[in-house]
């Protein structure tokens, strides 16, 4: 697919992203950004365009705004954000491939694997080596 200028600035002119200096700000700027993930790779090349710019957006203020864990392990990152995002085992069962999966995770009796740190990352809009 051909990228379509007209096409990114009608999505620019709906979205009207900008750099995040609030809480407010990024609250409307989510539900565009989750419905631009869920279309995963159904998205247009415009609408990649637009997910990735405000992938960065997120992932800017998130950096700049949320309490650092030093150190963290994958496993611990994981529940950090998941807390963050007020999310259960169950919401991250199709990244893992069932719940039980994101239990022993969880637990330490399970690594998370590459394609599994791809999905979280693009999930919560952070690289995905913080799950690695």
């Amino acid at each position: 697919m051909t990228f379509n200028p007209e096409k990114y600035v009608q999505l620019l002119t709906t979205a009207i992203p900008r750099v995040i200096d609030s809480e407010t700000e990024y609250d409307r700027l989510e539900p565009i950004f989750e419905r631009l993930l869920d279309k995963g790779e159904n998205r247009s090349p415009e609408e990649d365009a637009l997910f990735d710019l405000l992938a960065n957006l997120m992932e800017d203020y998130e950096r700049r705004t949320l309490e650092p864990i030093p150190n963290a392990s994958p496993t611990k990152m994981l529940e950090y954000l998941m807390k963050e995002n007020d999310l259960k085992q169950k919401d991250l069962a199709e990244i893992f491939g069932g719940q039980s999966v994101v239990s022993d995770v969880l637990r330490g009796k399970r690594e998370i694997n590459k394609e599994q740190a791809k999905k979280l990352g693009e999930k919560f809009s952070v690289s995905p080596a913080a799950f690695i």
